[in-house]
Formats: structure tokens, sequence, C-alpha cells
């Protein structure tokens, strides 16, 4: 029998927001592919869990040499973890690589699901959340940086970020200059540790407090732009209706159709078809 791929989620910060099930994969796993191994034996202690399988470092410049191995680990029978510094792994984080490999040798992936700072600073952004984007670091390079952030001006959704403390500063002023001042956003700083901190408001009040310097993990939440509204006259409304009621729509579902395709108020829509039949 093939072995099992195990994604645990580590915590933010407090080790208390895991639960039994990563105490016990932590237990019971043959190997622990991690990506500090520090990291590793300080939640094992702060967890009172003693486990006993093989450690294996597993961060960004050695994931693709590590494949081989823990790939034959799990084609032999292991259980193989993987934990990330924190959150869950392959999101902003190693992993992808290794699950990927995993699915197309048929081994079973699984995940003991956990904290995650994306959704997270999503929930308490005040932001809408219904739908969401995101979009991991931002480039490093600032002309990349303000290419990507221009390319999202437009995105409707609410888009979340990780950054660095040292770019904070820069990529909120590119941020200022993409998608205007006002644009609502909020900082998420070292969420759920002892210092955490959550700064909402316009983008422009958010570059000018982080201007000074800010220090910890970092995850912006950015609210989606506001589609600009369409510009229509009343008799072209109530040809639209016209239009859908011609193609075999009633009255009511021709009206609730302009409504959607315009964003229009649905009386602005009815007066207009009132104003034509009146004329």
């Amino acid at each position: 029998m093939t072995g099992r791929l195990v994604l645990g989620g580590a915590p933010l910060g407090q080790p208390g927001d895991v639960g039994p099930r990563l105490r016990r994969a932590m237990a019971e796993a043959d190997v622990l592919a991690v990506e500090d191994t520090r990291r590793l034996h300080r939640l094992a202690s702060d967890l009172e869990v003693t486990f006993t399988g093989r450690v294996v470092t597993f961060h960004e410049s050695v994931e693709r040499a590590r494949l081989p191995g823990l790939l034959a680990a799990l084609a032999d029978g292991a259980m193989v973890l993987l934990l990330t510094d924190a959150g869950m792994p392959s999101v902003s984080d190693p992993g992808y690589t290794l699950v990927r490999a995993a699915i197309d040798a048929g081994i079973e992936v699984t995940s003991v699901p956990g904290p995650s700072a994306v959704t997270t600073a999503l929930a308490v952004s005040g932001l809408p959340c219904d739908r969401f984007c995101f979009e991991g670091f931002l480039p490093r390079r600032a002309g990349e940086r303000r290419t990507r952030l221009v390319g999202l001006a437009d995105e409707r959704r609410t888009m979340v970020f990780f950054e660095s403390p040292h770019r904070l500063a820069d990529a909120l002023a590119d941020a200022v200059a993409a998608f205007g001042p006002d644009r609502a956003a909020a900082v998420c700083r070292e969420l759920t540790k002892t210092h955490e901190e959550i700064r909402r408001g316009p983008l422009a009040d958010l570059a000018a407090w982080a201007a000074d310097g800010v220090r910890g993990e970092i995850t912006l939440v950015v609210g989606g732009a506001t589609p600009a509204p369409v510009v229509v006259s009343a008799a072209e409304l109530a040809e639209a209706v016209s239009a859908e009621e011609a193609a075999g729509a009633s009255r009511k579902d021709a009206i609730r159709a302009v409504v959607v395709r315009t964003g229009l108020p649905r009386r602005a829509v009815y007066d207009a078809v009132v104003a034509r039949k009146d004329a």
C-alpha cells in the first residue's frame, strides 16, 4: 500500500488554535517535512507532543531536491506530514510541488485544516468577504509591483496580499497610485500574536501610517473596485426592455434583465418604460 501525504495547518501565533488532530498527526507521522526544524521543536514543546518520525527540511531552496526521497517514502507506505512555519502549506509557502507530485503518483493527499492568514485577515478586515482573491506576495521590484497593482485596479473582488514589513510602505504608496487614495483597506499585523494590530481605513491613511516603518508579519486586504455608474438615457432603457420583450421575456423579466445589465435601480428602468408608454 502507498502512504499518505497530510498537509498540516500550523498556528499563526497561538499554539492553542490547533486541535487534537494535528497533535495526533505529529505524533504518528513517519516523516515530518518541515520548513524550519527549530519551529517544529518549539511547536512540539508548546503542544506537548512527542514525535518519533524522521524530520526532513522542506523549504523553498530545497523543495524540488527533496521530492524524490519523500515520494519514495510515500510509495513505501509512510505517512508524511507537511508543516510550514504558519498556516496551510502551499498557500504562498512550500508544498505545491509535493502535493502535485503525490497526486500524479496516485498517492492519497489529505489535510488537517488549521489557521490561515488569508481568511483570518479577510474576516477581520471589515471588507466584503462574499467574493475575494488571494494575490500572494507582490513583486519585490518597484516597477513590477506597480504594473501588478495597475493590472488589478478594476478588480471588483476584495484582494488579499502578503507583504514584507520592509516593503509595506512602498507597496501602500504604489497601491494609492493604482487604486486611488480613498480605496478602503486593512493592514493586519502579527495576526493572533501578542502584538496583533489591525489598521483599517483609506489607502492614503494607511500609507502615511506605514511610512515610519512597520514590524511583524503583514497581511494586506484591499477592497475591490466600485464599478462606474452606467449612463443610459430613459429612451435607451425603454428600448432595451422592449428588445427583451420582443425576444419573449415578460415585462417583469425584461425589466430585471436590464437592471442586471446596467446596474441601475429597478425604479429607474421601470419609470423609463412608463414614460415611453405615456409619451
